[in-house]
C-alpha cells in the first residue's frame, strides 16, 4: 500500500505536488493519470525516495522507502525503461540487482521468462527498442517479487502484444494481492486495466475515485431518445435519480439515470412511439479532458493550410506553456529503475 500524507515538492517557486492525499491500495490496479506537468513522476519519484518532499510524507506499507531493509521486495518501480548500463547484457543487467540485493539467480532466469526477454537475454541492453527496454525495466521492477508494483508510463514502446502482455500482467498481480500503481497517457489502456483512479493536475488532486464513477460525473451513459410526444415521455420516465433534457419544440430528449432498454419498454406500455433510441457513452478520455480542462499547463497548436491535391500541410506548429515555468527541472519525467533504498 501507498500512503501520501500532504505530500508537497517545490523547485524553487514552481510546486510540483501540492499536499497531496491519497492512498493506492492492494488488491486493484489504480491508474495515476494527469496532463504533462501534473506531478505524476514527481510524486512517483518521492515514493520511492529519488526526490525529497518539502513537506509532508508518504510511505510504502507502512514505512518510508529508505528504511526498508529489502526494499526490492517491498515496492519495484519502472520510471525510466533507459536506466541501464548499455554494454551490460539484459542478464547481467538483472543479475547485478540481484546480486545486490540477495536475490537469487534463479529468480533472474523467472523474470526474464515473465517478460518475453529469453531470446535476446545475453545481448547488449545499449542495442534494444524501446519497447524491449520497456520490457528489461518492467523485468527489473518484479524481480524482487514486491508486494507494490509502481510503473510509469509501462506500454510505451510495446507492440500489440506488448500491450496485452502487459495488460494482463497488471491484473494478475493485482489478482495475488498487490498493490498495482500505474501511470499512462492511454486512457483506453487505462479505462480497460484499471479499477481505480487518481487524477491530478498542477500537483494537486482532482479525482480519487472509480473509472465508473469519473465517467458518470462526465455524463455517462446517456440515451438520445427521439418522438412525437416528448412531453408524455417526459411525464413517463420522471423518477429519481432520471435526467431529462431537450430543447422546446425538439422531437429529441436526452435522458441519463435510465437505460434504454427500460425506454423502450415504458414508452411501449404506454403507447409513445419512438423514432430512435440510441445509447451515447461518455469515454474515460472525453471525462479526463473534462476533469483535466482548468489544469493544462502545455498547450500545442498546429497553424498552416493543406496545399496541393495530396491533403499535405504546409506551416507551422508551436506550443504554448501556462503558468509559471522557473525554478529547477519540476517533474521531470525522467528517473530510473530502483536498486537501492535512496
Amino acid at each position: 500500500m501507498i500512503d501520501a500524507r500532504q505530500l508537497t515538492k517545490r523547485y524553487g517557486d514552481k510546486t510540483a505536488v501540492d499536499g497531496l492525499d491519497v492512498v493506492v491500495k492492494p488488491g486493484t490496479v489504480t491508474g495515476f493519470l494527469g496532463p504533462n506537468g501534473a506531478g505524476k513522476s514527481t510524486t512517483m519519484r518521492m515514493v520511492v525516495g529519488l526526490d525529497a518532499p518539502t513537506s509532508g510524507s508518504v510511505t510504502v506499507n507502512g514505512s518510508r522507502y529508505a528504511r526498508h531493509r529489502a526494499p526490492l521486495q517491498e515496492v519495484g518501480a519502472l520510471l525510466e525503461a533507459k536506466s541501464i548500463h548499455p554494454g551490460r547484457s539484459a542478464y547481467h543487467h538483472l543479475r547485478a540487482l540481484a546480486l545486490t540485493h540477495g536475490i537469487p539467480r534463479r529468480r533472474v532466469d523467472e523474470v526474464i521468462d515473465i517478460a518475453g526477454l529469453g531470446a535476446v537475454a545475453k545481448k547488449r541492453a545499449g542495442a534494444f527498442s524501446l519497447g524491449m527496454g520497456q520490457r528489461l525495466g518492467i523485468a527489473a521492477a518484479l524481480l524482487g517479487d514486491p508486494q507494490t508494483v509502481m510503473l510509469d508510463e509501462p506500454v510505451n514502446g510495446l507492440d500489440p502484444e506488448g500491450v496485452l502482455w502487459i495488460r494482463n500482467l497488471l491484473t494478475s498481480l493485482a489478482s495475488e494481492g498487490r498493490t498495482v500503481f500505474v501511470s499512462s497517457h492511454l486512457m483506453s489502456e487505462v479505462a480497460l486495466v484499471a479499477d481505480h483512479l487518481i487524477v491530478v493536475g498542477r500537483g494537486r488532486l482532482l479525482a480519487d475515485t472509480t473509472v465508473e464513477n469519473l465517467v458518470r460525473e462526465a455524463g455517462g451513459d446517456t440515451v438520445q431518445v427521439a418522438t412525437e410526444d416528448p412531453g408524455r415521455l417526459r411525464d413517463v420516465l420522471a423518477g429519481p435519480g432520471v435526467e431529462i433534457t431537450g430543447r422546446i419544440g425538439s422531437e429529441e430528449l436526452q435522458v441519463t439515470g435510465v437505460s434504454a432498454r427500460e425506454i423502450g419498454l415504458k414508452a411501449a406500455e404506454h403507447g409513445i412511439p419512438l423514432f430512435e433510441l440510441t445509447t451515447r457513452k461518455v469515454s474515460l478520455e472525453q471525462a479526463f479532458m473534462d476533469l483535466t480542462r482548468e489544469a493544462v499547463e502545455y498547450h500545442g497548436t498546429t497553424t498552416g493550410t493543406p496545399t496541393g491535391t495530396s491533403g499535405t500541410w504546409s506551416g507551422s506548429t508551436s506550443s504554448t506553456t501556462t503558468g509559471p515555468t522557473t525554478g529547477t527541472a519540476a517533474g521531470t519525467e525522467a528517473a530510473e529503475t530502483l536498486g537501492s533504498p535512496a
